[in-house]
């Protein structure tokens, strides 16, 4: 089958949303070979459970994203399409965003902000990687990958496993949890999180209203406001979410009192989670 393309608007940072993605790329689950990006996923469409790999490079001739779908996925083509479009924030308007935020902008204007391909996954990243290094809860999330995930087959060895769904992982004992690295209190989180989106409580979805749903998170144990807003960038689609006592956008505003970084972000409205990508890159 002829692999599909995706258009977006120039200035594009694939370099950088690639390295950001590789960073947290879970074993087995997803991984970055060259300017490529691959993963497995599933999704449900018109009543059936679709499972496989994408493949996704840039173009060289044309503003475009290339991308390759495994044959079990043709028949969701169009959901998948949608849904690595969202990941890969084609859709935003550069020159617009540029405006709005001025001279954090001026360096890398294509920075875009990385979607998610499922919230349960992002959000269980976010949980583990709560107080410790971004290399540290990628090694756990690839445990969490490795014992409760789906193994299927492709055509890449580093490439071989879905992230466990959240009915998956509802009913798992927390000390199953804890084996794999995993503090009690957050094993609870996990589990909480689970439970609330198997049941349907919560949805981490773009589609999804965000104040209630970030009221619905921070009522959980152990999702304070970073995770709340980590999660509303980066499940919800949400572009003016903003964590504003990350560490990372303390240190590169250089201000530790969190009112005044947020007084600060309000010039950068409706696109603080675009602000929060420069920022991160800029202090990297």
């Amino acid at each position: 089958m002829t692999p599909f393309e995706l258009e977006f608007r120039t200035p594009y940072d694939w370099d950088a949303l690639v390295t950001f993605l590789g960073a947290r790329a879970i074993a087995g689950v997803e991984e970055i070979n060259g300017p490529t990006y691959r993963r497995c996923l599933r999704l449900e469409h018109n009543g059936k459970t679709h499972a496989g790999w994408i493949a996704v490079a840039p173009i060289a001739a044309r503003p475009a994203l290339r991308v390759e779908l495994s044959r079990s996925l043709h028949a969701a083509a169009e959901p998948v399409l949608e849904k690595i479009a969202y990941v890969m924030d084609v859709a935003a308007d550069p020159r617009a965003i540029a405006a709005v935020l001025g001279p954090i902008a001026r360096k890398r204007p294509g920075l875009r902000v990385p979607g998610s391909f499922d919230g349960f996954e992002v959000a269980v990243r976010a949980i583990v990687g709560q107080q410790i290094s971004v290399k540290a809860a990628r090694t756990i999330a690839g445990r969490f990958a490795a014992a409760f995930g789906t193994p299927i087959d492709t055509p890449f060895p580093g490439v071989a496993r879905l992230f466990p769904a959240a009915s998956d992982v509802a009913g798992i004992e927390p000390d199953r949890i804890g084996e794999l690295g995993i503090t009690r209190s957050r094993s609870r989180t996990i589990l909480a999180l689970a439970q609330a989106i198997a049941s349907g409580a919560i949805s981490l979805v773009p589609t999804a209203d965000v104040e209630p749903t970030l009221d619905q998170l921070r009522a959980l144990p152990g999702i304070a406001e970073w995770t709340a807003q980590y999660l509303a960038m980066r499940a919800l689609g949400w572009p003016d979410a903003f964590p504003h006592t990350d560490l990372g956008v303390m240190r590169a505003l250089q201000e530790r009192n969190a009112k005044r970084i947020l007084a600060t972000a309000e010039a950068w409205r409706p696109w603080r989670a675009y602000a929060v990508m420069h920022l991160w890159h800029a202090h990297a």
